[in-house]
């Protein structure tokens, strides 16, 4: 049994053996079809796109031939004109040396016949000379003179004529610059006064205002130089000084000390020190303005400070420093309608009387100061010359110059602009500080009281009490031998001395 079923077992197996091969065959047999169908399909889409492929290239190939031939088509039309070209050149060359050597013939023939007239001209000159008896020269002379005195008297008429039609159109033009710009100026006319006065809110200040004995009243006058007066107006108190910078100094420390309310000898010396850098604030800033409104850039500093100086100075009642900023604006409009330097007269219109501002601290004239003094801080030589030169010691030597002179009478003379009594009693004031400031050991002098009263302050390590007597004589005897005045002249010397220490 167990033999027949091994037996079986492998008759199965063989004939399972069979059957699975040929499956296998047949399986193998169909693909080989399915690739060969592959095949032949993947062969007749390569054929397809290879025909394509040709076909492309070749409409490529004819389009490149076309453009080929198209460009050297083009090329050969520009070398067949550049040819052209190039044969005309050498024709316009041929013509141009027949023409230069035609040219040449000719300058040489015209040469000949100048030496041919030359010789005509001597020839005859020779034989006028013989028949005339005068030589070339003095045929001229003579000429010119029968000339002369045939016309002498038309010539003297017509320049004559000529003279008058110039100055009456001169005179009219000047006039016509001159009343043009005055009308396109419009300025405020400002009368100066010497005093200032200070509302006083209740009587009790009036009171610490004075101080003990007037101490404080005292120590006020001492450090401004400004004469103060409580008691002539009611409810103000009056600030009386030529000077109108110590003026403005002392009103604005006396509106501190009011709304403080503190007022003795040291807090005094704090404002008024506090006042003074206020005003040197202020006077930096209007010569800023005054530059920045007349349009003049680039100005040193210094020239700036010395014009906001002068908005605290008058000439004559006129405000200097409104004077300068109109003058630089009429100066401009003249010098544009003249064709002269715009900038350099509103420059030298704006400085011309900045050396009034030094007038009490340098000798010489105020003109001559500014002109130093913008030298001095690298002011352009043609500004400083224009604002040098405008007044008659000096004569005008440009157009500017003159321009500056012109616009500096017409400022001055208009009706209101300036207060001739004001101004002398300021120069007054002036020259008797100067007088006092003029000897040795001085450091300080106030003419106060309307010029009634000359304070002198002495430096105590120079002069001692037995000078200060000799001191007061002295200034009192050159008063009166150089100034004139009215009534008497108080001279008040003040020696001080101070001991002053610090506890830390």
């Amino acid at each position: 049994m167990n033999i027949l079923a091994l037996v079986l077992a492998i008759v199965g197996l063989g004939a399972g053996y069979g059957v699975n091969e040929t499956i296998s065959r047949k399986r193998r047999i169909s693909h080989e079809e399915e690739g060969k169908k592959e095949l032949d399909k993947a062969k007749k889409e390569a054929n397809k796109i290879l025909a394509e492929a040709r076909e492309e290239s070749a409409k490529i190939a004819e389009v490149a031939r076309k453009e080929e031939q198209s460009r050297r088509s083009e090329l050969k039309d520009l070398e067949q004109r550049l040819v052209t070209r190039e044969d005309n050149l050498d024709k316009k060359l041929d013509e141009l040396d027949k023409r230069n050597e035609k040219l040449r013939v000719s300058e040489s023939e015209v040469e000949t016949l100048k030496d041919d007239i030359r010789d005509i001209r001597k020839k005859q000159q020779e034989k006028l000379e013989k028949v005339a008896k005068l030589s070339q020269k003095d045929a001229a002379e003579k000429l010119m003179q029968m000339t002369e005195r045939d016309i002498r008297g038309d010539l003297t008429n017509l320049i004559a004529k000529l003279q008058n039609e110039a100055k009456d159109t001169a005179e009219e033009q000047a006039a016509l610059i001159i009343t043009s710009s005055m009308e396109r100026m419009a300025s405020e006319v400002t009368a100066e006064r010497t005093i200032t006065s200070v509302k006083l809110e209740d009587e009790e200040m009036k009171g610490r205002i004075i101080g003990k004995e007037g101490r404080n009243i005292q120590a006020l006058q001492r450090a401004t130089g400004v004469d103060i007066m409580v008691d002539d107006t009611p409810g103000y108190i009056v600030l009386s000084s030529f000077d109108p910078v110590r003026r403005e100094v002392a009103r604005i420390a006396l509106e501190m000390l009011l709304k403080d309310g503190r007022v003795h000898p040291g807090r005094i010396e704090e404002v008024v020190d506090k006042a003074q850098k206020n005003v040197e604030k202020e006077v930096n800033r209007a010569g800023e303005d005054a530059a920045r409104e007349v349009g003049i850039i680039g100005v040193p500093k210094e020239i700036l400070h010395l014009l906001g100086e002068l908005k605290f100075r008058t000439s004559y009642g006129q405000n200097v420093l409104k004077h300068s900023t109109e003058m630089a604006h009429m100066a401009g409009m003249i010098a544009e309608e003249l064709g002269a330097d715009v900038k350099t007269v509103k420059y030298a219109a704006l400085i011309h009387d900045m050396g009034k501002a030094l007038t009490h601290k340098m000798e010489g004239k105020h003109h001559h100061i500014s002109g130093e003094m913008a030298r001095k801080y690298g002011v352009p030589e043609a500004v400083a010359q224009a604002a040098e030169q405008h007044h008659d010691d000096m004569e005008a030597t440009s157009v500017e110059a003159l321009i500056i002179r012109v616009v500096d009478a017409v400022s001055a003379s208009r009706p209101g602009a300036r207060n001739i009594s004001a101004e002398n009693f300021a120069e007054r004031m002036k020259d008797l500080e100067n007088v006092a400031n003029s000897f040795p050991g001085i450091e300080k002098s106030y003419a106060i009281s309307a010029g009634r009263e000359v304070r002198v302050f002495v430096r105590p390590q120079q002069i001692d009490d037995l000078s200060a007597i000799k001191l007061a004589r002295d200034i009192a005897t050159k008063i009166e031998s150089s100034m004139q005045y009215p009534g008497t002249i108080k001279v008040n010397v003040i020696r001080e001395t101070r001991a002053i220490e610090f506890a830390k």
